[in-house]
């Protein structure tokens, strides 16, 4: 597992076989290569641009401990995540020598050959960070030791690397009962990049939840209302969304199991607000209660005009070892079967028909594409799709998505792509990616005739670039950008 191999990152690069189509998918992806990069949704910690002397630490703290989708893979193995560095919420201690931590992932990196995560890295370590060798145990050492050299330099600052990657907005997803102090600071410093929240209020609308009692305390500290019944927090959520849309959000971000949508009277919603504080709600009540507030925060985009994302199918922290001992989001996501079609038939019914909202339907059940998610967005005028999520972000992944949806949807039903990240460098890479499917999925379109070439620049522009800056607004809120 030690034999020390070359980077390989021909240009032409996963493309499919055929000469013909590979000829077209190059030409077409040339002309999108070096466009700016707008990422609508991601993960990444505003703090890093706020504070412009901010370091990344060591190739450890910045490729391995925050990316779940690294220490999962190594986990499956049965690599003990105290082992890789991950902290215990109870503070047992875990280890602390990052080059140890290095150790154990190169000598692991095969585990990653053929996975999106495996291109992912290899760009990201020969394109940004010059390494020129593939990871592996022999030469674990002196890779760590040139990447951490390469952090020391002033042009691996997150605000040099901003501009180097040439993203022309990025957006972070925030709770709601965030502060946003990071995001003031930007607006204060002079800089002029463009970094947004996303208003992300899932901690307080689910009730079933271990820290909703803890987040509904803490978005009534951030808001200076004792939150006590459902119609108070009605009225903070609005008040939060006015304050994040004053720092730029152009966009509000919703998970929850199912995609379940149904409507309560004041009272009914109350009454379940009232067992939750209580801790008496029961599963069924956070079942009609999630329903709701869904509704509700579709009736709040209508008025207030923010894009509404909707993640649904994952079930959450699946490994409750995991989640007891090291918390949230901690890479044990898992897909469950959806029914989109009877679920949010309370919601597009009152709601989809609207222009003013635009509802983007992420999913982790691919069974939907051209069953249900297809459909739904090539009707209703408020629905659109987000790209391929979580497990589906990867080459076959975006592949199955563009021939089981575009047929039916169409590529202006879908918003173009979005990076999800949390690991900052790895953004080029994933939007490289992105760039280089959809050139190969037009290309085999124009080698069959489908449509000309033409058409194929037009789309390959607005998958890369045009799509995710019309479905967020960033077009129309660049009075939103700092002064």
């Amino acid at each position: 597992m030690s034999n020390r191999t070359k980077i390989n990152l021909p240009e032409d690069r996963y493309f499919d076989t055929d000469p013909k189509q590979k000829e077209v998918a190059l030409e077409l992806y040339h002309l999108v290569k070096d466009k700016p990069l707008v990422c609508p949704h991601g993960h990444v910690d505003p703090q890093m641009f706020a504070d412009p002397d901010y370091r990344f630490g060591s190739p450890t703290d910045l490729l391995l401990i925050p990316d779940h989708y690294v220490f999962r893979m190594l986990y499956s193995q049965g690599i003990p995540m105290e082992s890789l560095g991950i902290a215990r919420l109870d503070g047992t201690p875990v280890e602390s020598d990052h080059r140890k931590i290095w150790q154990v992932f190169a000598d692991n990196y095969h585990l990653f050959r053929g996975t999106p995560t495996g291109m992912w890295l290899a760009h990201e370590l020969k394109v940004v960070f010059g390494v020129e060798e593939n990871l592996c145990g022999a030469n674990a050492r002196e890779i760590y030791d040139h990447i951490a050299a390469q952090l020391e330099k002033p042009e691996f600052r997150p605000r040099r690397l901003f501009e180097k990657f040439n993203i022309e907005v990025l957006a972070t997803t925030d709770a709601a009962d965030d502060p946003l102090v990071h995001h003031q600071a930007l607006r204060k410093s002079g800089w002029k990049a463009r970094i947004v929240p996303t208003f992300r209020p899932d901690g307080v609308v689910n009730i079933d939840r271990p820290d909703w009692q803890q987040n509904i305390r803490s978005l009534g500290r951030v808001s200076g209302i004792e939150i006590n019944s459902y119609q108070k927090l009605i009225t903070v959520l609005e008040g939060r969304r006015e304050y994040f849309k004053s720092l730029g959000a152009t966009a509000t971000d919703h998970a929850a199991l199912t995609p379940f949508t149904d409507h309560l009277l004041p009272q009914e919603a109350d009454s379940i607000f009232q067992r939750a504080l209580k801790g008496e709600a029961d599963p069924r009540d956070a079942q009609l209660f999630t329903g709701h507030m869904l509704m509700e925060m579709a009736r709040m985009s209508v008025e207030d005009g923010l894009v509404m994302q909707f993640h649904a199918g994952s079930w959450r922290n699946h490994n409750q070892l995991i989640f007891d001992r090291f918390g949230y989001d901690k890479g044990s996501d898992i897909p469950i079967q959806t029914d989109y079609t009877r679920s949010m038939l309370p919601l597009l019914n009152k709601y989809g028909n609207d222009t003013r909202l635009t509802l983007i339907l992420f999913t982790l059940d691919e069974t939907t594409y051209s069953r249900e998610l297809a459909p739904i967005a090539g009707h209703y005028p408020a629905v659109k799709l987000g790209p391929p999520w979580w497990f589906h972000d990867s080459w076959n992944g975006m592949k199955r998505f563009r021939e089981q949806v575009m047929e039916t949807a169409g590529l202006y039903n879908t918003v173009g792509f979005n990076d999800d990240t949390r690991a900052f460098p790895s953004i080029p890479a994933r939007h490289d990616l992105a760039r280089r499917c959809d050139a190969n999925w037009l290309a085999n379109l124009v080698v069959r005739s489908v449509i000309d070439r033409g058409d194929a620049e037009e789309m390959i522009h607005d998958c890369a670039y045009r799509l995710a800056r019309k479905a967020y607004k960033f077009e129309q809120s660049s009075s939103a950008k700092p002064d």
